[in-house]
């Protein structure tokens, strides 16, 4: 699962991001406004968890104006009932400061299990289907036979078919947010699943990027 982190303060911003990859997520990090909207064009989040006041802006207004596709998590020192039914209002979740970070840890899983869950249990791709609840794969109708990683990876890419998605981002996602994006545990999933869908092929390279799933 995948988090955005926008916070001001550098510390409390860098605090957060190590609880949560020791938690288990994979996470960036930004400092203001224009940043996060960079991360957010480029790259897909389970959950946001965002300062509600910025030096570049209020948040809750970014989010009201331009809402990302994912659950925010407003973080605040506001405790008024006004401020919270507003976070509330435009957001999934609302948090005072000074907080717990297990409660913090918590709210963020409970969101990443919603975004989760907003991707339908079979998804296809031409004469591609793939079940996520029997976690079976068919091309053609035939049964494929996928590990584990291959299954995630293969995921990954129908659930954003015809959209190239960023071997760091495959990697983050399916393996672990420290594993150097140049290692090639990737690219030999990649021709694994090539080879096990066969021809015609389906997965197609974006050169300096990543890769690309289109139906045939």
């Amino acid at each position: 699962m995948r988090v955005l982190v926008v916070e001001d303060d550098e510390n409390l911003r860098v605090a957060i991001a190590a609880a949560l990859r020791s938690a288990g997520f994979a996470v960036d990090a930004a400092g203001d406004l224009p940043a996060a909207d960079e991360a957010l064009s480029v790259s897909s989040y389970d959950c946001a968890v965002f300062d509600r006041m910025l030096p570049s802006g209020d948040a809750l207004r970014y989010v009201r104006l331009r809402r990302p596709s994912v659950p925010v998590l407003f973080l605040t020192a506001r405790d008024s009932v006004a401020d919270r039914i507003a976070g509330l209002d435009a957001g999934d979740d609302y948090l005072v400061k000074p907080f717990a970070v297990e409660e913090l840890e918590a709210r963020v899983r409970r969101l990443c299990r919603r975004a989760g869950s907003g991707l339908p249990p079979v998804l296809r791709c031409g004469d591609l289907e793939l079940d996520s609840g029997r976690h079976e794969v068919r091309r053609a109708g035939v049964l494929l036979t996928l590990t584990g990683k291959e299954f995630d990876v293969l995921r990954q890419l129908v659930a954003r078919q015809r959209q190239p998605v960023g071997r760091t981002e495959l990697i983050r996602e399916v393996w672990d947010p420290l594993v150097d994006p140049a290692s090639n545990v990737l690219d030999v999933v990649i021709a694994q699943l090539r080879r096990k869908l066969r021809n015609p092929p389906m997965i197609h390279t974006v050169r300096g990027f990543g890769y690309r799933i289109e139906p045939t």
